[in-house]
């Protein structure tokens, strides 16, 4: 294991290019590489998307060893080792969904120490068995996902959580590190606390998420507003969260009756169901989830475009946790939250119950009540969302517009005449004696029939029907809003009623002016930033990228972004590589990338830019095409120099230690420079024939393909058109 700290960039360096296809690292993670290494404990809390994930990944692969990692869901486990079993990583995760054959295997080989990573929940680490076990693989490292669930001043406090610190006890000399994406200043402490770590580095990122698109707006028309931001992002994955298990069914009713494909989900539902709908979102077979928080920690899917609250969650804590569900690849995305005073009294109504349950009522309902008056003054505050998220967990902010969120992009706008509206709802709050609530205040201003109305006799009442040409939903939203404000009471318990105070009657008496806001018409799903992703992106090429993904996963029965991130695909389609060579150089193709599908893609790239006339291999940067290396790389030179003797690809693969694919690419190359007179032996002459017979003029790859049924391999097919064209305008022998 290298000390120096050159020698160990270098091996870092080697280990992210060789499994993940990168040789950068954002800011943070080197650190907490190093002091996993340094056998250093750790305290990391880096936003959704931020890759904290590597930071316990790259650990073990870099020293040789086994480490644990406790994380809370099966799901989360399950995703996380298909992704890096994909990338040719060694990873293993123990769980209760494993076949016994499955198991099995497994358990052999932790001993026999085959694993980089061991995944397991936390009760299933807690066992004798398992600790048993990793004793016996000298488990130097043990990584806790998800750290905030041992904090019961977190969002998502889990008691099984808090016997972790039994590991301590049983591991003295392994080092302790600490993930959490979400933990305010005090949840950070209280895990160093309840962990014992031991003088752990504190990393702490950037909250903010630059790259999301905030959106909190007044719930005016919540089914229309709901289904407008959806079709922002057709064929794009979104989820809407909602605070109890009928609204999502309801919800998810109403949304497919809108022709949008949607799905439910909620911890009621049977297991089977459930598990059917998370792997239909995750294999991109559904496109929309309706659920509650319980669809939460176990989603994985890098490429959420979008994650709406149809209503207030009851902290910020979960409210940045569930909006981190969205672009987790770094890409663009947008979160909206419909908001209105009516969703604060219903948690506070719900807070009230749960805490009947709990050993000190009082002490629980306070600090709930702490929690949610903060997400309160958050909505109510027309304050840069980007400023307030990053303030409330203890960080500065000092761009003066985000250019990110409804406040900055001047996503509402005030009503017209609505001092005026106000004064008609109090007016109509006092002609009802201050009796009745919300709703039944609405009907009579909007001159409603009913029968409450009637046996009241209201409907002879001034202000019955004041309001008949305002939609109904608009006029309940500034109901919700005066309360909001101040200048409307609106009494706790079971059955609250409307009431007037002071600020009611000077606006009454128009001694102040009201502002009551809605949405603008018109929104887009990106900002500027976010249009500069897309730049230069090939968006048809991208579209076939992912049909071909999509493809690749349903073969392999793994979510396609296990295949490839988004992140990927868009700079494959910036510039469109059609060699090895310019393929290695994209970010997130690593080795076992290159080896399992460099000549698919390649392949597919050609096809597509022959058939669009568009050039290939074009570096993103500059927009010019790559030139060719004069200087072949020295597992090039040896492989022309074997292909020269007439040695079989596979042969010369070998003895270079490229992939066949790579090598064969590297034969395309050398019978275009070579001209050999023939390619008998790599091409035999009945094939040959059959594919001259099977091409156009322009010797387009795919045509040829579909002409021979398939029969011949792309591979084949490129060596023969190789050698044509070295022979253009004077035919070989």
């Amino acid at each position: 294991m290298p000390t120096h700290s050159d020698e160990l960039r270098v091996r870092i360096t080697e280990t992210i290019r060789h499994f993940w296809g990168f040789d950068t690292l954002r800011p943070l993670q080197e650190e907490a590489i190093r002091a996993s290494l340094a056998h250093r404990d750790s305290l990391v809390v880096m936003p959704t998307g931020g890759g904290k994930s590597l930071c316990y990944q790259v650990p073990p692969a870099v020293a040789d060893r086994t480490d644990v990692v406790i994380s809370p869901l099966i799901s989360l486990m399950k995703d996380q080792v298909d992704g890096l079993i994909a990338r040719g990583y060694p990873a293993a995760a123990l769980h209760s969904n494993l076949s016994p054959a499955e198991r099995r295997k497994i358990e052999s080989g932790m001993r026999e120490n085959a694993f980089r990573l061991v995944f397991a929940a936390p009760e299933r680490a807690l066992s004798s068995w398992f600790m048993s076990s990793m004793q016996a693989m000298n488990v130097q490292a043990i990584a806790i996902d998800e750290a905030h669930c041992i904090s019961q001043w977190g969002h998502d406090f889990r008691p099984e959580y808090r016997q972790l610190a039994m590991l301590r006890d049983r591991f003295t000399k392994a080092s302790f590190h600490a993930f959490t994406a979400t933990a305010t200043p005090r949840v950070q402490q209280d895990i160093v606390d309840q962990l014992r770590l031991r003088d752990p580095a504190r990393l702490i990122g950037r909250f903010d998420r630059p790259n999301l698109i905030y959106r909190i707006l007044p719930k005016v028309n919540k089914i229309e507003q709901i289904v407008e931001v959806i079709r922002r992002h057709e064929k794009e994955a979104v989820i809407v969260y909602c605070i109890s298990r009928r609204d999502t069914e309801e919800l998810a009713n109403v949304l497919r009756a809108n022709g949008i494909n949607a799905a439910h989900y909620h911890a009621g539902m049977d297991a089977v169901d459930r598990r059917r709908t998370q792997e239909a979102f995750s294999n991109e077979s559904l496109d929309v989830v309706v659920a509650t928080v319980a669809f939460g920690m176990g989603i994985d899917r890098s490429n959420v475009r979008c994650v709406i609250h149809e209503s207030m969650p009851k902290t910020i804590e979960g409210y940045q946790q569930e909006t981190g569900r969205a672009g987790r690849d770094g890409l663009e995305a947008e979160c909206v939250m419909l908001y209105s005073a009516g969703d604060a009294m219903r948690w506070e109504g719900l807070i009230a119950k749960s805490a009947d349950n709990a050993e000190d009522p009082g002490e629980v309902m306070a600090a709930q009540q702490a929690l949610l008056d903060a997400v309160v003054a958050m909505c109510r505050r027309p304050v840069c969302r980007h400023k307030s998220l990053s303030e409330y967990f203890g960080q500065g902010y000092d761009k003066p517009n985000c250019g990110a969120c409804d406040v900055c992009l001047e996503d509402v706008e005030g009503y017209e005449d609505a001092t005026v509206a106000a004064q008609k709802i109090l007016s109509c709050v006092a002609r009802v004696e201050q009796r009745f609530g919300i709703g039944y205040v609405v009907d009579v201003l909007a001159g409603a029939n009913t029968e409450a109305i009637r046996r009241n006799n209201h409907q002879e009442l001034s202000t019955w029907g004041l309001m008949k040409d305002t939609p109904r939903e608009q006029i309940q939203s500034m109901v919700y809003q005066l309360v909001d404000q101040g200048l409307l009471v609106r009494t706790p318990g079971d059955r609250p009623t409307l009431h007037l105070n002071e600020q009611s009657v000077a606006v009454m008496k128009g001694q102040i002016d009201v502002k009551l806001l809605k949405p603008r018409a018109k929104k887009t799903s990106r900002s500027k930033a976010g249009e500069q992703t897309w730049e230069g992106v090939d968006r048809g090429l991208f579209e076939e990228l992912r049909k071909w993904r999509k493809g690749v996963a349903d073969e392999r029965r793994v979510p396609p972004y296990v295949i490839m991130e988004d992140s990927t695909l868009m700079e494959l389609s910036r510039v469109r590589p059609t060699t090895m060579d310019v393929l290695r150089a994209v970010r997130g193709i690593g080795d076992k990338r290159m080896t399992d599908f460099g000549a698919a893609i390649n392949t597919l790239i050609a096809d597509y830019c022959e058939r669009h006339h568009v050039s290939e291999n074009v570096r993103a940067a500059a927009g010019v095409v790559i030139p060719v290396s004069k200087r072949p790389s020295e597992a090039k030179q040896q492989a022309f120099a074997l292909f020269a003797k007439l040695k079989p690809i596979e042969h010369v693969a070998a003895k270079i230690s490229r992939a066949a694919s790579t090598t064969s690419q590297y034969l395309e190359e050398w019978i275009l420079e070579a001209r050999p007179e023939s390619v008998d032996p790599w091409v035999d002459a009945a094939t040959y024939q059959r594919v001259v017979a099977a091409m156009d003029e322009d010797a387009r790859l795919r045509p040829v393909f579909d002409k021979l049924g398939g029969a011949v391999p792309y591979e084949t097919i490129r060596i023969v058109i190789a050698h044509q064209k070295a022979h253009a305008g004077s035919p070989p022998a």
